[in-house]
């Protein structure tokens, strides 16, 4: 049996209200990878995009930099939370302005997965020449 391992990985400052990309995230929660990406491309919402890179690139870190098999990998985590607000001024009618705040959020995704099987090295049978007997 192989070793499972968890792997993290954040996207932060996503000009979107976290509220909208949380509404996205539920849709592939505690799913695999590949049913999650495949769900998002179909996923008709402009938060979607920055789901599928948070996805992705917990895919890539778990597979390229900690060898886990790509088949196995599920979402164990997936959660979006509040990042910084900016601060706005709208000019609003008789010289007033009305404040606004500009919303961000950070994705975290978590990805369980197996390691690979490590493959034993084939030992190749090196054959000898022929020895030619001298006359």
């Amino acid at each position: 049996m192989a070793d499972t391992t968890t792997i993290r990985s954040y996207t932060k400052g996503i000009d979107q209200t976290p509220r909208k990309v949380a509404l996205v995230a539920s849709l592939v929660r505690r799913r695999t990878v590949a049913d999650a990406l495949v769900i998002l491309s179909h996923t008709p919402k402009r938060a979607a995009l920055p789901v599928i890179k948070a996805i992705e690139s917990a895919k890539s870190n778990a597979v390229n930099t900690h060898g886990l098999d790509a088949k196995t990998l599920t979402i164990s985590t997936l959660s979006v939370t509040a990042g910084t607000r900016l601060k706005r001024f709208k000019p609003a009618s008789r010289g007033r302005a009305l404040p606004f705040q500009k919303k961000s959020a950070n994705i975290l995704v978590e990805v369980t997965g197996e390691t690979k099987a490590k493959k034993k090295p084939v030992t190749a049978k090196v054959e000898e020449p022929a020895k030619v007997e001298e006359k």
